[in-house]
């Protein structure tokens, strides 16, 4: 920024009227902070300003130039535009205006990547960059959302109050933290959105398998799930899933059965699941529900394998009362496995980036606010506060015997819907993943065999010291040469 430019009074900008963009403002705004709104389209800001902003001191602006001369050193502001090309016009625009010291918060539901080279490159110029991550959608951005920052750490002692002040908050303390260096925020967000994509797919899973498995009406397991959100199932999930399912239509039918069962995607369960394998960190529910929604997608091949190849339902006949008290016991403990592979992913993606995040707090963060809220999570929390260096949920004493608890139930329904040919990939790849985790010996071996036989890629033997690989001239015809190693 030109140095004969004054000093404005607002305490930060806001570029983006969408939906997110003005709730947040609205809430900076009731928490005593003047902030200046911007939207490219300017007629938005005079909208907003006439309508859900009247009566309040938000500042509109009509160009970056603007914004910025309105904020006070350092300046702060947090863009609110879709993630990719866009979050760079805008840093680019503002450029020209700002100086050392400022600092640029993106909010948008970013790849952990971009945010890394952003926060590189605007280092280089002296400006710092927060990546923060912000979960709870409408109402959570008006009133109170999770928000997690990451990025550059001399940046947050001058956003801390702001956003700590109108984050949600959890036993008194706020859901917003410091998370990390360089994408963080970021990377912890993607998470939180890869484990909400497998909540939201054992939830559809225990519908399914009552509705179609059991044949229950859609209107009786809506009281079921109002049931379960009054005990350790508790969550924002649960809680609308039973809403959803109760809301009927004009016609006084279930809305939720007029409505396509196709299912959309943003791209950050999928980030999620490619993050897991370059990482080498198995995230197996989250995988299998952007693979379901994918399979969704796939609504017209459906519809001709369902006339041409046919699923006749077996319809479930066993007592509803112990389908439902097993399926109870399916999704909890599919939940635990689920979040037990987010947080070993956040891990090692810390330990790749060098990042120290803290499972503890991330946990805390998630408590309210954002759409995975639960009483669950509080488990959690307690759990990695205990043990900071707790490598897995599924080895903690808690967890450990919440699962041992649920397992019967857990296999009890996983048969069931795969007799019925109820799909529950969601519930039989987490037990898959748990029966592997817990296996002493797995069938590794042969694959290893395997490769060095067709491809001489070696093995390690369990009667030798790790790291020593040899190959094994299995024919009798091929030759000595290996074609090199690997560490798994």
């Amino acid at each position: 920024m030109n140095a004969e430019q004054s000093d404005g009074t607002a305490d930060i900008g806001v570029v983006g009227l969408a939906v997110m963009g003005r709730n947040l403002i609205l809430n900076i705004d009731d928490h005593g902070y003047t902030v200046a709104a911007y939207n490219r389209t300017t007629e938005r800001v005079d909208e907003f300003l006439e309508g859900d902003a009247a009566g309040t001191d938000i500042v509109g602006t009509y160009s970056l130039e603007e914004l910025v001369a309105s904020l006070a050193r350092p300046r702060r502001i947090l863009t609110m535009v879709r993630a990719g090309a866009a979050v760079d016009g805008v840093i680019d625009a503002l450029l020209p205006h700002l100086e050392a010291g400022d600092i640029i918060l993106d909010g948008g539901n970013s790849q952990f990547t971009d945010t890394v080279a952003r926060a590189q490159r605007l280092a280089q110029q002296g400006i710092h960059f927060i990546g923060a991550g912000i979960s709870g959608g409408e109402e959570g951005a008006r009133y109170g959302p999770s928000i997690m920052p990451g990025g550059s750490a001399q940046a947050w002692p001058h956003v801390k109050e702001l956003l700590q002040s109108i984050a949600a908050q959890a036993e008194g303390e706020p859901c917003c933290d410091w998370v990390g260096a360089g994408g963080a925020g970021h990377y912890v967000k993607m998470v939180h959105n890869g484990i909400e994509y497998g909540d939201m797919q054992v939830i559809a899973e225990a519908y399914d398998l009552l509705h179609r498995g059991a044949g229950v009406p859609t209107a009786e397991i809506a009281p079921l799930f109002a049931e379960w959100n009054a005990g350790k199932l508790e969550s924002f999930l649960v809680e609308i899933t039973g809403e959803i399912l109760g809301h009927l239509d004009d016609d006084g039918a279930p809305l939720v059965e007029k409505i396509l069962d196709t299912a959309g995607q943003k791209g950050t369960g999928k980030w999620t699941v490619i993050s897991s394998m370059e990482l080498g960190m198995p995230v197996s529910l989250v995988a299998e529900a952007v693979y379901a929604r994918i399979v969704s997608s796939l609504i017209d091949q459906r519809h001709r394998a369902a006339a041409e190849i046919g699923l006749p339902i077996t319809v479930i006949e066993d007592d509803l009362d112990d389908v439902k008290r097993d399926l109870f016991d399916a999704l909890y403990a599919s939940k635990i496995v689920s979040y037990a592979q987010g947080f070993m992913l956040i891990d090692a993606a810390s330990d790749e980036y060098g990042w120290e995040i803290d499972d503890g707090r991330v946990a805390a963060l998630w408590r309210a606010g954002c759409v995975i809220r639960s009483r669950f999570l509080g488990d959690i929390t307690k759990a990695f506060r205990s043990q900071p260096d707790l490598p897995s949920l599924l080895l903690d004493e808690f967890f450990a015997a919440e699962v041992a608890a649920a397992e019967a139930g857990w296999r009890r329904t996983v048969i069931r819907a795969v007799t019925a040919g109820i799909p529950v990939p969601a519930y039989s790849s987490a037990l898959a993943f748990y029966d592997a985790y817990r296996s002493q010996r797995l069938p590794a071996n042969l694959i290893q065999a395997q490769r060095d036989y067709f491809g001489a890629h070696t093995y390690e033997r369990i009667d030798r010291p790790r790291g020593e690989f040899e190959h094994t001239n299995w024919t009798g015809t091929g030759g000595t040469t290996s074609a090199g190693t690997y560490t798994a």
